[in-house]
């Protein structure tokens, strides 16, 4: 890019916020990305700023010096970090009545240059100095003092551990000089509810930091301003958020509770004085300011949550703040009770490890109440019709419930609360959205209640049966769920398994009812398959008639996998005919489709799900991933000849359909099941299989086939006359997969391939090592290896490492194998060869490259090295530790030379895997 002209950039501006034409946007847009990558951004940022000719302009300028700073601070020369600290500081001036986000960005942008530039010593001391006595630059010293402590943990600044820490103990230094001056603020300001709003964002802020003195906040005049305006009826919605989110973080900072008590006592008694406002709150319906009252009171339990399980009733265990939630539980907006149930699952997760029955005790009625009310809110609107919806929010709020109550029945006891449930049903007449969401908890705790010769389970079951047609419609749904929940029961009580199956089949012949009794249908055939063989027609009728059913895609999978369970029972004679009839279908289809399809131009969803061979591929899938009987050594396996006659089909599909990823995706998805079911005993496959799979990964490039080729490894790498075949396979892949990946930003933008590609390397290390060790491609696979651990893909990056690891692990392990020292010398020629690359990457990668849940899996390949040669692997990691930045480009010391040398001491004198870890994790927050 040519150095631009500003009246350029203010004209793609306009351009960009402007212009009627989106292709004109899109350009000014592309135009200006382009500008903010470049040198000159800094220039035609400051000079916008000066000109000060709209908000746009501005507004762009701010952002785009903010983003400078956050990304490329290391383009300036240290000598120009003054000149940019005056000339921001100058802007934020002049610009301050201009608009209030182009102050935030600016605040940003002069925050984030505060942490990066070290010799500008006591920022926040200099910015009030020279700032809190002119009332009109108040705003943005505020502002300032806001964003200030936010950044200091932003991913955005990797300004390492030593200069965060060094700014920390900073803040914490001028902690009460701020305070004090937003307490200035408040005084000078009287009730300006903006200025309000700003010094209660400033303070929570501070409080998020965790650097305020809790001593001298305890007596601090602002908090008593912080309760009186939580207290008062006539607060603005938008100042009482501020100072709700304000006491949050106050009450987050002080979570151990014991160093701040002081504190702690202040914000325990404030909230308790809050209980009066709450209820005014819900007399005036004012559902904003309820939802931050039970905010606050969440908040204060899960403070104070560890101190009331250990003294319940005494002193801050107060059990008060348990009846505020459930005050709150009792707000007919289920969105209230919703922000408690982080608390009550908490509690759950401690009281479940106390494992005290006394201690149980005293909490038991308050979950008692809290059910009682989840079951209150559960319930749908009298008027409601049809069946519960289980997408829009209420839905997922009843999952949610769902999961809590889970979580804590156990206090309650899952018998006792299953049978009162069930009593209120049987001794009242309540109207159906009450018994609806009756059945609804009931379905959530039936599986925790023990079947064993249980009468109330069995009464439940008989008359949920027996349930009329003409209940409504969302009472049959939810009992159908309870049904399927019941299969427990329904195994140790087989003679209820004709009038369950009666009871799902009237379900399945419903539109609205069909895929939730498809559901049930299969949790009974996963608990009851040997009860349910002698029903295996029956589920092939169904089979066979699946798409008369109105069933969702998972619904109709669920069946036939329920279906394929109990096939497996079969006597091994018949498992082969049945397993055929029930395939017949799903390959007439596919058969179908592929003579009709190669006619249209591609597949038509309107078309209906008849001629997207998805549907059938996924359901053969299913069929093969679930059809697995016993069969002993020596027999043949009886799907064998099944699968040998539909591979001709999958094949013709898979030619077909070669360029479309998802067809061909689920393609290898089914022909992996296939092969996982009979094992060796698809041998008759390899060689056709393997060959198409080459022939068309050399046009369509597509990941699944390198996944494909890696169960076939799996599978047969260690039979001595199929490894020279698979090397090929191996390598034929490999030629495409290197050129795709070798292309600009190809690892980033292929994340599934390098995911596979390793994923079939490491089959290779596991099932033929020498084969692969002894080839040509190793070194490649190696070399593609290295570059790959840079990249930040969760699934990708765990495959390479995990590649690396076995393939230096099998030089390690002495397994007794004929070839260990072959092996062995093998690895050590790859490590001469790559050892020193690959340590230096990898040092690299964790210290500026991957998140740290990445790094346990860096220090298992580490500490394979560090196994496989000790001595000489120390010197590849002093070599690498050399090459690290020792300095910020603001100046800051990254790391000193006795951090160097006990991280190398660390890794290298560790006696385990887990040191290396802690080890690397301590060391790369350095650089983060």
């Amino acid at each position: 890019m040519e150095k631009p002209t500003v009246a350029l950039v203010y004209q793609a501006v306009q351009a960009l916020y402007h212009d009627p034409d989106p292709a004109g946007k899109e350009r000014a847009s592309v135009w200006l990305g382009e500008l903010q990558r470049s040198m000159y951004a800094w220039e035609m940022a400051d000079q916008l700023l000066q000109l000060k000719q709209d908000v746009e302009s501005c507004y762009f300028a701010a952002q785009t010096m903010k983003m400078k700073i956050q990304t490329s601070f290391f383009e300036l020369p240290p000598e120009t970090h003054i000149a940019l600290r005056d000339s921001l500081l100058s802007h934020i001036q002049s610009l301050k009545d201009l608009s209030p986000i182009i102050v935030t960005q600016l605040a940003l942008a002069i925050a984030d240059l505060a942490l990066q530039m070290a010799s500008w010593k006591g920022c926040v001391h200099t910015l009030i100095e020279k700032y809190s006595n002119d009332v009109s630059s108040m705003t943005f010293l505020i502002e300032i003092l806001t964003v200030l402590p936010e950044e200091v943990h932003s991913r955005s600044l990797r300004i390492g551990a030593n200069r965060r820490t060094e700014i920390i103990e900073d803040l914490a230094y001028y902690s009460s000089t701020v305070v004090t001056l937003l307490m200035t603020c408040v005084e000078k300001s009287g009730s300006n509810e903006k200025m309000l709003i700003k010094v209660f964002r400033c303070l929570g802020s501070w409080f998020n930091l965790g650097v305020l003195d809790s001593n001298f906040m305890a007596n601090n005049q602002l908090l008593m301003v912080l309760f009186q305006v939580l207290q008062r009826d006539e607060t603005s919605t938008n100042l009482h958020e501020a100072a709700s989110d304000c006491v949050c973080s106050a009450l987050y900072a002080i979570e151990n509770v014991d160093t701040h008590m002081p504190l702690a006592l202040q914000l325990f008694q404030g909230v308790l004085t809050l209980e009066t406002a709450y209820h005014m709150a819900v007399a005036r319906e004012d559902l904003d300011k309820v939802l931050n009252y039970c905010r606050i009171f969440t908040e204060l339990c899960e403070t104070f949550l560890e101190t009331t399980v250990k003294s319940p009733g005494q002193g801050m265990g107060d059990l008060r703040p348990l009846e505020l939630l459930l005050i709150c539980a009792g707000h007919p907006q289920y969105e209230v009770v919703e922000i408690s149930f982080n608390f009550w699952y908490r509690l759950g997760e401690n009281l479940y490890k106390t494992n005290d029955p006394a201690l149980h005790g005293i909490f038991r009625p308050y979950i008692q109440r809290l059910l009682h009310g989840l079951a209150r809110h559960c319930q749908l609107d009298p008027d409601h019709e049809g069946i519960p919806e289980d997408t829009d929010d209420f839905g997922e709020f009843r999952m949610r419930v769902s999961d809590l109550v889970k979580d804590v029945i156990f206090l309650v006891g899952s018998m006792e609360c299953f049978s009162q449930l069930y009593s209120t049903l049987k001794e009242g007449n309540p109207p159906w959205e009450v018994t609806e969401a009756v059945l609804f908890i009931m379905a959530a705790i039936a599986k925790s209640v023990d079947p064993e010769n249980n009468p109330t389970l069995t009464e439940v079951l008989e008359q949920v049966v027996l349930l009329p047609e003409t209940v409504h419609i969302a009472v049959r749904y939810t009992s159908i769920e309870l049904v399927g929940e019941m299969s427990e029961v329904v195994d140790r009580n087989p003679r209820f398994l004709d009038p369950v199956l009666n009871y799902l089949m009237k379900g399945l012949r419903e539109k609205t009812l069909a895929s939730v009794a498809a559901k049930a249908i299969h949790n009974i055939c996963s608990v009851c398959r040997d009860h349910m063989a002698q029903h295996f027609q029956g589920l092939l009728d169904i089979a066979r008639a699946l798409d008369s059913f109105a069933l969702t895609t998972e619904a109709a999978v669920g069946l036939l996998k329920g279906t394929a369970l109990v096939l497996a029972r079969l006597p091994l004679e018949k498992i082969a005919e049945c397993l055929s009839d029930l395939c017949a279908v799903q390959v007439m289809a596919l058969k179908k489709v592929c003579v009709i399809l190669p006619f249209c131009n591609s597949f038509d969803p309107s078309n209906g799900k008849a001629a997207d061979p998805t549907v059938w591929l996924d359901r053969l899938a299913v069929i093969f991933r679930h059809t697995n009987p016993i069969v002993e050594n020596g027999q043949t396996h009886p799907c064998q000849k099944v699968i040998q006659e539909i591979w001709p089909v999958l094949s013709q599909t898979l030619n077909t359909h070669q360029a479309d990823n998802r067809i061909v995706e689920r393609c290898c998805r089914c022909l992996r099941f296939a092969v996982r079911c009979v094992g060796k005993g698809s041998a008759s496959l390899l060689q056709p299989l393997v060959t198409q799979m080459v022939s068309v990964y050399q046009v369509y490039p597509h990941s699944c086939f390198l996944y494909l080729g890696s169960i076939l490894v799996d599978e047969y790498g260690m039979e001595e006359g199929c490894r020279q075949g698979l090397l090929d396979m191996l390598q034929a892949l490999c030629m495409p997969t290197f050129q795709l990946l070798e292309q600009p930003n190809g690892l980033r933008n292929h994340p599934d391939t390098v995911d596979d590609l390793f994923r079939l390397a490491t089959r290779f290390v596991q099932r033929s090592p020498v084969t692969l060790l002894s080839s040509g491609i190793i070194v490649h696979i190696i070399q593609c290896a290295i570059a790959a651990t840079t990249l930040d893909h969760r699934d990708a990056n765990c495959s390479v490492m995990k590649f690396v690891r076995d393939l230096i692990h099998t030089g390690v392990s002495n397994d007794h194998e004929d070839d260990f020292e072959l092996r062995k010398q093998l690895i050590g020629q790859a490590m001469g060869q790559h050892g020193q690359q690959l340590v230096t990457q990898l040092m690299h990668t964790c210290c500026f490259c991957l998140p740290p849940y990445t790094l346990p899996d860096v220090a298992e390949v580490l500490w394979e090295i560090m196994v496989f040669d000790r001595p000489t692997s120390c010197r590849w990691l002093e070599n690498a530790l050399k090459g690290l930045p020792k300095e910020t480009s603001g100046g800051a010391l990254t790391v000193t030379h006795k951090q160097l040398t006990d991280f190398h001491k660390q890794v290298t004198s560790a006696e385990e895997c887990k040191q290396v870890c802690w080890a690397i994790r301590e060391f790369t927050r350095l650089f983060r």
